[in-house]
């Protein structure tokens, strides 16, 4: 008997999980507040990033610093964000090492989050007293906030449920991101104008203690699956080095073609992102019609994100495994690159961006998470990791000064290049598909 195809047939299925899997409505909620958190502050974020006003940005020695060497900060931004978000990466990754090295997890996991909310506090008093560069500070620290907390969030997921359980469930949970990264803006439009930027930090902040609420709740189901199933407890530290996880990456096929999934998905991301905005500014010089053309198209991915994650991705995944969640993606990049190579147009960019970022959120993602379902802990916690923060950041830092290269040949160049990427990355999905088969079969 085949699934029912109409939207009642699926809301039923999706009230029978929640009812059959007593974590998934934990699971919902966590990663719900979890972006509803995030995205209350990522317009914060994208105006730090994309102001004129450099001295609203970066401290007065930085800028100083620039200045005596001739060299406009302005024109360098973006590129100079991405490096410092970079390299405090590489000094976070092996103090997270540390701690899930050293400590159970639960321990380490509200300490993570326990961090995120102390240093809201901390932003809440620097935008309150209008300290300079809080805005360089805040955009390299929720850069930093958005990959380790969701890196963390699905590296528990992979403790808390099995395989066969999260092909079943992920795309509901990822359905429950969406709908906190629709609510986040919402807040924040209705909010900002009324309490100000650093009383956002409070509203953030709330979310991620609620965060720690639901985890401390699906700690429970996650050591009766491990007592049941005779896994590794993550109730002891796992121990290891703390570099450990970048060492497993470089070792282990499957991992590595991860990383080079990881790597030139991004690469398919920031060429594109940033020639958008170059486009943006060509053909919508006035600030309203840009902002209305940023916001169609968030509105379009989370709404394209949401449809699919609700009545596609869990009877992909459940059917027929990652391959067809991989490799859908992977294949409309390339088609998408190859028509901007011929026609960089507005309207174009904007279909290719909706459909590269909807089918990474609805379809990639949940898909390379289901193969951490499937190894040991110091795999997802810190070779997951490190993949998600240090490999990915190295990636974003590698195409945002490759696109400055590219753009003075101009957008079909750009494009050009970005069709080679795309076509690395189909390659990598492949290579992924193949290496998580030969991993031994799921103990369900």
């Amino acid at each position: 008997m085949t699934d029912s195809p109409s939207i009642g047939g699926r809301l039923a299925r999706f009230q029978a999980a929640l009812r059959e899997s007593p974590p998934l409505p934990w699971a919902f909620l966590y990663f719900f507040f979890l972006l509803t958190g995030y995205y209350v502050l990522r317009p914060v974020r994208e105006a730090m990033g994309a102001s004129s006003d450099v001295t609203a940005l970066f401290p007065p020695g930085m800028i100083g610093f620039f200045a005596e060497r001739g060299l406009a900060l302005k024109e360098l931004q973006l590129q100079v964000l991405f490096t410092f978000t970079f390299l405090i990466m590489l000094v976070l990754q092996p103090a997270y090492g540390w701690l899930v090295s050293r400590w159970p997890r639960r321990v380490f996991l509200p300490a993570v989050y326990g961090f995120f909310i102390a240093t809201l506090l901390l932003f809440y008093v620097a935008f309150h007293l209008g300290l300079p560069g809080r805005g360089m500070a805040f955009f390299l620290w929720i850069t930093v906030f958005n990959l380790f907390a969701v890196a963390v969030f699905w590296s528990f997921m992979a403790d808390v449920f099995s395989e066969t359980e999260a092909r079943a469930v992920y795309g509901y949970i990822g359905a429950a991101g969406t709908l906190g990264a629709i609510l986040g803006p919402i807040l924040t439009r209705l909010l900002v104008e009324r309490i100000g930027i650093a009383h956002l930090m409070l509203v953030s902040a709330g979310c991620l203690l609620l965060c720690i609420g639901c985890l401390l709740r699906l700690r429970r189901h996650a050591v009766a699956r491990e007592a049941q199933r005779r896994l590794a407890s993550g109730e002891v530290p796992m121990g290891g080095s703390v570099l450990a996880g970048l060492r497993l990456v470089a070792r282990e096929p499957l991992l590595r073609w991860l990383a080079v999934l990881t790597v030139f998905g991004v690469g398919v991301g920031t060429l594109l992102y940033n020639e958008q905005a170059a486009i943006v500014r060509q053909f919508y010089p006035d600030p309203q019609r840009a902002t209305a053309y940023y916001a169609g198209i968030d509105l379009a991915v989370n709404g394209l994100t949401l449809l699919v994650q609700l009545l596609v991705t869990r009877a992909l995944l459940s059917r027929f495994g990652i391959a067809p969640a991989l490799l859908i993606p992977a294949f409309a990049i390339v088609l998408g690159y190859a028509a901007l190579a011929a026609s960089p147009l507005p309207l174009l960019v904007a279909v290719v961006q909706v459909a590269t970022r909807a089918g990474e959120f609805s379809l990639g993602k949940p898909a390379r998470e289901t193969i951490y379902t499937r190894v040991a802990r110091e795999w997802r916690y810190k070779a997951g990791a490190a993949i998600d923060t240090v490999i990915y950041r190295g990636g974003d830092l590698t195409f945002v000064w490759v696109h400055k290269l590219l753009a003075a040949f101009g957008s079909q160049a750009v494009f050009g290049a970005g069709l080679l990427v795309a076509g690395v990355f189909t390659l990598g999905a492949f290579k992924v598909v193949g290496e998580a088969r030969r991993l031994p079969a799921a103990r369900d």
